[in-house]
């Protein structure tokens, strides 16, 4: 049985460093800015640069990794003697799974005994990451790739993705909330918690009036809904807003006794459809 690979994209919002070191292989995403030419890779702009650039008007625009891309990186992979479990973006937000779903198809026609298999995470940034830390524990305690992805599918509808914004513009312009209730909810201060569902697309649950209840709302989620609140496998994305970061996961500490695993940027890629201050939790429940 020859050995295989753990492949994602940027949109799982995991540093570079970090993938190396869980020994995953991946491909980056992309995005333009308005009225520059200039396209930047996921991982090739920091975060913290972007999100100025954001706050000064930058418009940003995003695109997929497209099919050449992954046939690029998996013709490279499977050279090697590796298979390769790719996992991927949310179908739901992004034709990046389907484009790979098309690659993997093209080389393995190509290379006699290869065998790549596809998983759409539905699930997206430090949400796509924990599901993807999960797979490397399994793999690194011995499961195969069909094991892998069976687990994968299993999972990915236990992955909770909590979140709120603190502008209602970018929502508006990623065409997610209308004009009026953009321009009524900065008016009145009113901060939607949101989630993915089951179909991997972004749904608005509730709202509330400010910053510190939406965090309270997200903690309180967490409390009733987590399935190991105590000891469970929790992460943190977060627009730039490193500060709000810190309060949810004491909050989290405080109310459910948790601690929070890893604490991440949401990359420039997500964060161009929500902008500076999005703030996300992640974890484990029986369902979404």
């Amino acid at each position: 049985m020859r050995d295989y690979v753990i492949f994602v994209d940027s949109a799982c919002d995991i540093s570079c460093d970090l993938l190396n070191e869980w020994g995953v292989r991946f491909c980056s995403l992309s995005l333009v800015f308005s009225g520059d030419t200039k396209e930047y890779s996921d991982y090739e702009i920091p975060a913290a640069e972007f999100y100025n650039k954001m706050r000064d008007g930058a418009q940003p625009k995003t695109s997929a990794a497209n099919m050449g891309k992954f046939c690029d990186a998996f013709e490279t992979i499977v050279k090697e003697g590796y298979d390769i479990l790719y996992l991927g973006f949310s179908s739901g937000l992004s034709a990046t799974c389907n484009f790979a779903r098309e690659a993997a198809e093209e080389i393995m026609s190509q290379y006699e005994g290869s065998k790549i298999m596809v998983v759409d995470s539905l699930c997206a940034s430090a949400g796509y990451g924990l599901l993807v830390k999960l797979l490397v524990d399994k793999k690194n305690g011995g499961a195969s790739m069909e094991e892998l992805a069976d687990f994968a599918e299993n999972t990915k509808l236990k992955v909770c993705h909590w979140f709120t914004v603190d502008d209602l513009k970018y929502l508006k312009a990623g065409g997610r909330i209308s004009a009026t209730t953009a321009l009524v909810g900065g008016m009145l201060n009113i901060k939607p918690v949101m989630k993915m569902d089951n179909n991997g697309k972004l749904i608005s649950v509730s709202k509330v009036r400010g910053r510190k209840a939406a965090l309270k709302a997200i903690a309180d989620l967490y409390k009733e809904t987590a399935l190991d609140k105590k000891d469970g496998v929790v992460f943190i994305s977060h627009g730039d807003c490193i500060d709000d970061a810190n309060t949810l996961a004491q909050m989290i500490k405080e109310n459910s006794g948790a601690t929070v695993q890893l604490t991440t940027y949401v990359g420039p890629v997500i964060g161009s459809h929500s902008g500076p201050g999005t703030l996300a939790l992640f974890f484990l429940a029986n369902e979404r």
